[in-house]
């Protein structure tokens, strides 16, 4: 079968689109035809070394995807050959057949398309838990959405106000910030912007995934709000004074996906209750910007380039 690999880390120029051996299901899994395969920035970091990487090369990226079931391995009962499955964290995605252990398989329901679903499960199940766990918003809650045009931004803003929340959106262009009015967003300041005075002790929540712009985000929330710290994409974020949070009554809470799809059974509700709510119209999915799984250079190059305002995916 065909992947995309690369054998050292590096730019997107080490990338290659080759035959390796073919994937086959073991006891308690599925084999999938990909049918679409979700770019994200994590796959960058592995291919540039800084994150790990089991095995030796050559090295597959990809984590998150959908296909068709073509194989059944031993002792699977749950899943049929043709049924539709996506699945958000199975290794060696990039490739034009993946196996998905049982237990990290999510059935598609029929109003959900292959793209779609590929789409949106990291992001879409990354703000479900921010805006429903780490934080709870309530009607009328104020919440500041850093990297408001992004995919995770994209999805939050659309729950938060599905939940009777307003949003103020961060965004680095003008651009960026018209795609996230046109989703919900409220207001949308750029980073460019004196944002962290113009909104001093007017936010109730403020979700932060850049990390160096965390102690702007407090000084936006007000005294007994709360920061929700879920990513680094700006950097490290520096030390955290305990008594400024005793002082202002401030609370600062972290948040990561894998802390909360814990079970399977845990992986499909939250699953489909957001299949649900792009199924009743409450989110919008913006089409997807489509390149071939052997023109991954050239998707790695533009999600790299901070210019795409949608997913990514990799069709095989």
């Amino acid at each position: 079968m065909k992947a995309l690999v690369f054998n050292e880390f590096g730019n997107s120029d080490v990338l290659q689109y080759v035959d390796i051996p073919d994937a086959v299901a073991g006891k308690g899994e599925i084999l999938l035809d990909t049918t679409a395969i979700g770019l994200n920035f994590a796959d960058i970091y592995r291919r540039k070394g800084n994150y790990h990487l089991v095995g030796e090369p050559p090295y597959v990226l990809g984590y998150e995807g959908a296909g068709v079931v073509v194989a059944l391995g031993e002792g699977v009962t749950d899943f049929a050959i043709g049924d539709r499955v996506a699945f958000v964290d199975v290794p060696l995605a990039n490739a034009e057949r993946v196996v998905v252990p049982v237990a990290q398989a999510i059935p598609i329901p029929d109003a959900i398309r292959d793209d779609v679903a590929a789409s949106v499960l990291l992001q879409g199940l990354t703000a479900s838990y921010l805006a429903k766990d780490s934080y709870a918003i309530k009607y009328g809650d104020v919440a500041l959405v850093h990297a408001v045009a992004g995919g995770v931004g994209q999805m939050l803003t659309q729950i938060i106000t599905s939940l009777g929340g307003k949003v103020i959106g961060l965004t680095s262009s003008e651009e960026k910030a018209e795609v996230a009015r046109k989703l919900g967003a409220e207001e949308v300041l750029l980073y460019s912007d004196n944002w962290s005075e113009k909104l001093a002790g007017k936010i109730d929540v403020a979700y932060d995934s850049v990390g160096s712009t965390l102690m702007d985000s407090f000084q936006a929330v007000r005294d007994k709000g709360t920061v929700v710290f879920y990513g680094m994409s700006g950097g490290d974020p520096v030390s955290v004074d305990p008594r400024m949070l005793m002082d202002t009554s401030k609370t600062l809470t972290g948040g990561d996906l894998w802390s909360f799809l814990t079970s399977r059974e845990e992986r499909i509700k939250r699953s489909h209750a957001l299949f649900e709510m792009i199924s009743a119209g409450k989110i919008t999915v913006n089409k997807p910007r489509k390149f071939a799984l052997s023109d991954g250079k050239a998707a790695h190059d533009l999600l790299e380039s901070r210019k795409s305002t949608g997913k990514i995916l990799l069709i095989p």
